[in-house]
């Protein structure tokens, strides 16, 4: 998971032999003159902006410390063509089997929590949702509660930290499995937070706004109910209520209110899962960030939600969607 935290505005490679022998070794980036920006976030990824006579690409090099997350490489790249040939993602130029190293390029602009603020904007992402949900299907699957339950065992047998009462709501979360009962999976990305997200410029699109939005970033990639990514969204950018209601519209052309509550209810999911990734990150990491603070903040959301008033009308909402 990338969050725009770590603040580097570039890199001499000279500095750097092995990033520079990286970069010979690509034929796409081999060549001179050479210019290299490091670009601002990547937890879990070095994220390198690379222009040469003749491309500018971005080379994503997995970091250290991402290991117990158990992040598939192999179905992350495979995943990345089928997002490239939905139209969704950008195209993959160059691949490291075994390491993980991908070359890519989208030209535009990241998108930041605020952006999604906007309605307008919304209404792109939601078209980019649809266009990769409607795309080939991708290589293997993504439960978050099979996510949650495997980062909880690898917290339990490193000892890392966990926050109080984590463990009393795991009642709580069976009830919100069966409520949601059979999930049809369809390729999603399950982890759109803004700077994953590309506003880009294009003389094709509906709207007439000569924008569409585009997709990076498959580490977490795989099937999933359509549900979970727009709650995803919702949750990661800390958009208020009335704004999930015009994602969903957006989504299916028509107001859905069945399926605001399973999005809420996979956005509650989405707290109480990634606050593992939040714990294991912080007793793995070497990188100068506060993952526990990070992974707080979203527990505190997610404890709202399990002592508030509104979980059980949530459920009753959820199951009729079914």
């Amino acid at each position: 998971m990338d969050q725009a935290a770590l603040k580097r505005t570039g890199v001499d490679v000279r500095d750097d032999p092995r990033i520079a022998a990286l970069l010979d070794s690509i034929p796409i980036t081999a060549q001179h003159p050479r210019t290299v920006v490091d670009l601002p976030g990547g937890l879990t990824n070095r994220n390198l902006k690379v222009t040469t006579p003749s491309a500018t690409v971005v080379v994503r090099i997995p970091g250290p410390g991402s290991e117990l997350l158990e992040i598939d490489r192999d179905a992350e790249h495979r995943n990345s063509l089928a997002a490239a040939e939905a139209g969704v993602g950008p195209a993959v130029v160059h691949h490291r089997p075994g390491q993980g190293i991908s070359v890519e390029f989208l030209p535009g602009r990241t998108l930041t929590d605020d952006d999604l603020h906007d309605p307008q904007i919304l209404g792109l992402v939601a078209t980019a949702c649809r266009r990769l949900h409607h795309g080939p299907r991708f290589v293997n699957e993504f439960d978050m509660f099979e996510v949650q339950a495997r980062y909880r065992r690898i917290v339990a047998e490193h000892r890392f930290r966990v926050p109080d009462r984590y463990d009393d709501f795991t009642p709580t979360v069976a009830s919100i499995r069966a409520a949601l009962g059979p999930r049809v999976a369809v390729p999603c990305h399950n982890d759109l937070l803004a700077g994953n997200l590309l506003l880009v410029p294009t003389q094709d699109v509906p709207t007439g706004i000569g924008h569409e939005v585009r997709i990076v970033d498959y580490e977490y990639s795989g099937n999933n109910d359509p549900c979970f990514e727009l709650g995803n969204i919702w949750s990661e950018a800390t958009l208020p209520r009335e704004l999930l209601d015009v994602l969903i519209t957006a989504y299916h052309g028509r107001a859905r209110p069945d399926q605001v509550a399973r999005a809420q209810l996979f956005a509650l999911m989405s707290q109480y899962g990634w606050t593992l990734w939040a714990s294991i990150m912080d007793g793995s990491s070497m990188l100068d960030f506060d993952f526990w603070e990070w992974g707080m903040q979203k527990y505190e959301r997610a404890v709202a939600t399990f002592d508030g008033p509104d979980l059980e009308g949530l459920l009753d909402a959820a199951g009729r969607a079914r």
